[in-house]
Order: structure tokens, then C-alpha cells, then sequence
């Protein structure tokens, strides 16, 4: 073949290449594909799914166009089933989206003509495709082939009793046949049925949300009252889907807005849009993510990528591969998609009429890798597929789930590439790493993606690790320090009691270990420190600065498990957050005690008071070390260290107040209930005068531009 030859064949080649490419439809994504960091800050994302095309009527082939679609669900066998509200039927599509047949009208089990009204919901197995029959307060089940089985009427019990309290909209089957349905109006939960649609019970009722000014007018209102307002009810879900494990994945829109702007951040909420349940009906989703599965996190007055505000409208959920699950907002047209653990793999999607953007988002269903989205608007089904990008994610945790974890961590790796801002990648090559026994490794991509429960997991090893390597030094170490405290505090009573007989002049190292006698004696002690002059300025001094140094260590030497965002105040707010209350105290209760034979003098409040900090560097200090080796689930230890010592320094300031001003207790209650009420009133005072100081500088400031200007 000559050389002329090939260059006329491989021209041919790339012009048919060409003509191809033209007639395939492409679309860059119209919208943003974001996660969120700890914050709550978006964080861009490489595109895990691009819109490929969006199939109307016309492309599918159907008798008529598509009116109010509701639902959409995809087979075991790739079909696609459209539930048409409008036009009272159920389109089913072959896996290429072209028209096989319409479910409508049929002849029931009493030989009657009959057909739906009003569909909402379908739900196909492998033997058949059941429809809720909404309008008609049933559902109707027919065989794969579009022809009528037998039809589950209304439950007889005495719950559905009253008119129109059975409306399925949405319902699931597990592999026993069980049948799980969403009733509009129905608020105890999802009702379960048996393969006979006889009533088994509810499952997951939701919790009452209340309004606390409700509540309140509530107690006010006769018995008559109560029963003619508004009754408390728990809200009612609105989609349901199942896994192949038999766990139920449930939406709810009508949740509180209150609730779930809180539940956002308060993962243990009770108030979730989204939930997965056993049989029992117990909400068992992992929520380990930076925020609770809500939808939109960033829902304040000054979106990001949209204008709508409020927390996120939940109404359909869709379940992808490798334990992943997707989401939909109807208020912002956005999908959001998680996986097993709770984490946010990613977000997209916004309200337009560009292909790729929802007009008015209805339902959502996964087919194979690609994703397909119903809009309720447009009449038309979007069709998404899945990126390199997605691929690759979907890949991980593939390879994670199947124990691959060399692969997992090479597929993350690959992700961190494409995107750095990506902390789930980091938490999937940490979970990797621990699985290998490489804990410090692990901790370190735990560390980078704020994961402080896998951290302290990886950390728990990594101790353990350390603990039998050096058992002996544990025993050795603790033995010394109980030894050097016994060591010292003996040297401090020694000292103590050296000095009471004493007639010199205190040296300062004298003043500063009496303390130690005073936290543990505080009647004599704050009577000594008072008469007997064992305490001074600067010793007052000395223990202040030392309980700021405190503070300042407390807030930068916490381990990443008690503070993985390192925030920390600066030595100046320490010194200003300690020194406030402590004048205000020492004010107020000096102030107060003069109008009530108090015979302490404001020196004599100071030092007491100071001296009485000792048992926060005492506690603050030992705690903070602590942290270094305690993990999440034994915080309680470092807070039971720091509660104890506040409340030894309140049990000090009371009753060093007690015997400083010579009070009985019941007296001494009462003015240190008065010095509370007076530092309020003291701030109170200081506020308004510093407002009053910047209006009069403002105003002065005023005329004197307005004079400049006019000179």
C-alpha cells in the first residue's frame, strides 16, 4: 500500500469520526458540582454526571404527551416506568426509552372494567409491577407484562376507618413480599402489609415537632380550647424506596423549618428529611459526614450558587452502586448524593431550561451508572452520565467495600488529583491505611479531613501499639508523679506551718505556697489570709497570671481529638475574659457588702478572690496533658477535671467571702446572689455608656465635617 493510500484512508477516517461526533449530543453542565468543607463552605468539584440529552413524549413514542408525571422507577430489567398522574396510566419504556405499553384500564377481579386514577407511585420487582392507585385508595397489582394480578384494597383496621385516610402515593416490597406504603394522609408511619395487603403495623412514625410559643399559650387554654386548636401531629412522609438488605429509605418535606435548620449540624436530630430504616422501624443511618443528610448545609440569607434560601424541600430518594444513595431538592431543582457513611460525595444540579437544569424536579432513579431525573414542568426525563471523575469515585469504594485496599487507596489518590478539596478521599485513604495497621499513616489523612471519630479509632491502635511496646514505663512514670505531688505538697506544709509561728517579714515564695493551705482549709485559711496578712497583692497577682497561662495553654496545648480545628483565643482575650468577671465580682460584691456591715475592704475581696483561682491551673494544666493520650469516647474525663475545678474555685470565692466579711451562710447567700444581679447591672451600666461616648463622638465628629465643609 503506498503512502498516498494510507493518507486518503485515514482522511476518510477522521472525517467519518467527525461526522459521528456531530450527531452524537454533548453538553457541557450548566450548573456548579460542589461538596462542603467543615464550615459549611462550598468547595468546587470536578463533575461526577454531565447531561447527555433530555427525552420528551415524542422520543419515547407515547399515545399522547405526558401530563403531571409523578414518579419514575427503573426495573430489574432496565425498563422504565413512568407514573403519569395526568393521564392516569403507567408508561413503560424499553431500556433504550422507546414506548412498549401503557398500564391504564383493565378488567378487576370481579370481572368488572376498571382503571387507575390518579397514580402517584410505582415500585417493580421481578414478577411484578405494583402501582398506588391514589384517588382510588388501593393498589393494583399487574404481571410484567402489563396484565391485571390482583388488586390490595384499603387495610381494614380501625386506624383507616375514616374516610380518605388510606392515599398511597409511594410504596416499596422487600424480598418477602412485604409491602411498605406512604400514605398522604396518614401520620403514624409507613404503613406495613403483608404479600396479601393484610395491615402488619406502622414503622417509623416521625416525630412531633412543636412551636414552644404553642406550647406555651397551651397551658394557658381550658380543656374546651385545647380540642378546637391545632392538634400536634407527626409529620408524614412523601417517597419511599428499599435496598436489596431490606432496609427502607424514607423523605419527608414537612418537617419544621426550625427542626431542620437545627438538625443540620445536630446529626443525632430526630428531625431528618431522609431516613433509613430497619423493619423495626429504627432510623439506623450513618450520618458521619461534616453535616446531617440534608440536603442544602448552606441555606442562609446569602446563598452561594442560588437565590433560594431555607433549608432543603426532600422528596424522592434514588440508590446508586457501592451503597451510594442521591437525594432531590424540589426547592432548587439539586440532586445530592451520599454514600453509605453519610458523607456528601457531591452536589449539582439548579433550576433553568438548559439541558443539564430542572424546571421543577419530581423524582429520580439510577439506571446502571447513569442517572435518570423527572421533570414535572418540561414533561421530559434528563439523562445523566456518569464521569471519569464518578467513575473513579465509584470505583473507590468499590474497592473499599470489597477489601481491595491497595487499589482503594490508588483510586483515591487518583480523585485527590482531580480534586484536593475532596475529604472524603482523604477519610477513604485513612479507613485503607487503618485496615492495613499503618495508624500513624491513617491518623494523618483522618487528620487532614477532620474525621475525629477515626481518628481516635486509628489512635486507640496506635496506643495500644505504644502501651505494650512500653508497658513497664506506665507503672514508673505514674509511681513519680504521685510522688513528686506527695513530695510537694509536704514541702508546702511544712513551709505553711513553718510560717504561722513565724514573726518575719512573708517572702513572696511564703505567700505563693500558703495558697495550697488555703484550698484545702478554707475557713482557717481565709481568716489567716485576712488577719494574719499570709497573703498579698502580688501573690493575688501570681495566681491570676498563673490561671491566665492556664487558659492560654488549655486553648493551644489540646490534642486534635479535643480541638481538630486548632482555634484558640490569644493570651490578650485570656488575660481580658479572666480580669472582667474578676472585677466585676470583686466590685459589685465590695459595693454591696458596704451597705451590709461587710467587713472585708476591696483589697481584702481581691486577694480572696484570686486565691481562690489556684485550683484552675491546678486541674487545667493536668487535663490539657491528658488529652494527648485520651481518646473521643473518654472526653468525659478531661470535662469532669475542669468541672470539678470551676466548682472548687466557686465553693473558694464563697465561702473566702464568708469569713472575709464575717456573714453568716444564710447572709452570705443572699449577697452573693446580690453581687450576681449587681456585675449584670454594673455591664448594663458600662454598655450604655460606652453607646452614649459613641453617639456623642459621632456627633461631634459630625459637626465638625459639616463646619469644615462650610468653611
Amino acid at each position: 500500500m503506498t503512502v498516498k493510500k494510507m493518507l486518503r484512508i485515514w482522511a476518510a477516517v477522521a472525517a467519518l469520526l467527525m461526522i459521528v461526533a456531530s450527531v452524537i449530543p454533548t453538553y457541557a453542565a450548566p450548573y456548579k458540582t460542589y461538596t462542603y468543607d467543615i464550615n459549611g463552605r462550598p468547595q468546587l468539584s470536578p463533575d461526577a454526571y454531565t447531561p447527555i440529552m433530555q427525552i420528551d413524549s415524542a422520543y419515547m413514542g407515547l399515545p399522547s404527551a405526558m401530563s403531571d408525571p409523578r414518579d419514575l422507577f427503573v426495573g430489574p430489567d432496565g425498563r422504565i416506568y413512568i407514573v403519569e398522574g395526568g393521564n392516569n396510566r403507567v408508561d413503560v419504556l424499553d431500556p433504550n426509552f422507546k414506548f412498549l405499553f401503557a398500564i391504564s384500564s383493565f378488567v378487576n377481579d370481579q370481572g368488572v372494567p376498571d382503571s387507575l386514577n390518579g397514580p402517584s407511585g410505582c415500585f417493580v420487582t421481578d414478577e411484578y409491577i405494583y402501582v398506588a392507585d391514589t384517588e382510588n385508595n388501593r393498589i393494583v397489582v399487574f404481571t410484567l407484562d402489563g396484565e391485571i394480578d390482583h388488586i390490595l384494597e384499603a387495610p381494614t383496621s380501625a386506624v383507616f376507618e375514616q374516610n380518605n385516610i388510606y392515599k398511597p402515593v409511594a410504596l416499596a416490597v422487600d424480598s418477602a413480599k412485604r409491602i411498605y406504603v406512604v400514605s398522604s394522609t396518614t401520620y403514624q408511619g409507613i404503613i406495613a402489609l403483608n404479600e396479601k395487603g393484610e395491615f402488619q403495623g406502622f414503622i417509623g412514625a416521625q416525630r412531633v415537632t412543636y412551636n414552644i410559643i404553642d406550647i406555651i399559650w397551651r397551658s394557658f387554654q381550658t380543656a374546651e380550647q385545647r380540642a378546637l386548636s391545632t392538634q400536634y401531629i407527626s409529620t408524614e412522609y412523601n417517597n419511599i424506596t428499599i435496598d436489596e438488605e431490606g432496609f427502607i429509605y424514607v423523605t419527608t418535606s414537612s418537617i419544621d423549618e426550625g427542626a431542620q435548620r437545627a438538625s443540620i449540624r445536630d446529626k443525632a436530630s430526630p428531625y431528618a428529611p431522609v431516613k433509613k430504616l430497619n423493619t423495626a422501624g429504627s432510623d439506623v443511618m450513618s450520618r458521619n459526614g461534616f453535616f446531617s443528610p440534608h440536603g442544602e448545609v448552606n441555606i442562609n440569607d446569602s446563598p452561594i450558587f442560588s437565590d433560594i434560601t431555607g433549608p432543603s424541600k426532600i422528596i424522592d430518594v434514588a440508590l446508586g452502586e457501592e451503597g451510594t444513595w442521591s437525594i432531590i431538592d424540589e426547592k432548587r431543582s439539586r440532586i445530592y448524593t451520599y454514600d453509605q457513611d453519610g458523607n456528601l460525595l457531591f452536589a449539582f444540579g439548579d433550576k433553568g431550561m438548559q439541558v443539564g437544569n430542572i424546571q421543577s424536579i419530581e423524582a429520580i432513579a439510577y439506571k446502571g451508572s447513569d442517572l435518570l431525573v423527572l421533570d414535572k414542568t418540561a414533561n421530559n426525563i434528563t439523562l445523566y452520565s456518569r464521569t471519569e471523575y464518578g467513575d473513579i469515585l465509584i470505583n473507590a469504594l468499590r474497592n473499599e467495600n470489597q477489601r481491595r485496599y491497595e487499589r482503594a487507596i490508588d483510586d483515591y489518590k487518583a480523585i485527590l488529583q482531580r480534586n484536593s478539596n475532596f475529604d472524603t478521599a482523604y477519610v477513604g485513604i485513612g479507613k485503607a491505611l487503618y485496615r492495613q495497621g499503618k495508624w500513624t499513616e491513617a491518623m494523618e489523612y483522618f487528620k487532614a479531613a477532620y474525621d475525629v471519630p477515626n481518628y481516635s479509632n486509628a489512635f486507640k491502635m496506635y496506643r495500644q501499639e505504644w502501651v505494650s511496646k512500653y508497658f513497664i514505663v506506665i507503672p514508673i512514670v505514674v509511681v513519680l508523679v504521685c510522688w513528686g505531688l506527695m513530695k510537694f505538697f509536704s514541702f508546702a506544709a511544712k513551709v505553711n506551718k513553718k510560717t504561722a509561728i513565724s514573726t518575719k517579714k512573708r517572702t513572696f515564695g511564703q505567700e505563693i505556697l500558703y495558697g495550697f493551705h488555703l484550698i484545702f482549709h478554707p475557713f482557717d485559711g481565709f481568716w489567716d489570709l485576712k488577719h494574719e496578712k499570709r497573703g498579698s497583692i502580688r501573690g493575688a497577682i501570681f495566681y491570676i497570671a498563673l490561671s491566665v497561662l492556664a487558659f492560654t495553654y488549655q486553648a493551644i496545648g489540646r490534642s486534635y481529638i479535643f480541638n481538630p480545628r486548632a482555634t484558640y483565643a490569644s493570651i490578650l482575650v485570656q488575660v481580658t475574659s479572666l480580669l472582667v468577671p474578676l472585677f466585676l465580682w470583686v466590685t459589685a460584691n465590695w459595693c454591696l457588702t458596704t451597705l451590709m456591715d461587710g467587713e472585708g475592704s476591696f483589697k481584702d475581696i481581691f486577694v480572696a478572690t484570686s486565691y481562690s483561682l489556684l485550683p484552675l491551673p491546678m486541674f487545667i494544666i493536668p487535663a490539657t496533658l491528658l488529652t494527648n493520650v485520651l481518646l473521643d469516647s473518654e472526653r468525659g474525663i478531661y470535662t469532669m477535671l475542669i468541672t470539678i475545678a470551676w466548682y472548687w474555685v466557686g465553693i473558694l470565692i464563697f465561702f473566702g467571702m464568708m469569713v472575709t466579711h464575717d456573714y453568716t451562710l444564710g447572709k452570705n447567700i443572699i449577697t452573693s446572689i446580690g453581687t450576681i444581679v449587681g456585675m449584670a447591672f454594673i455591664m448594663f451600666v458600662m454598655i450604655l455608656l460606652s453607646t452614649l461616648v459613641v453617639k456623642m463622638v459621632g456627633f461631634v465628629s459630625s459637626i465638625v465635617t459639616e463646619i469644615s465643609y462650610r468653611l
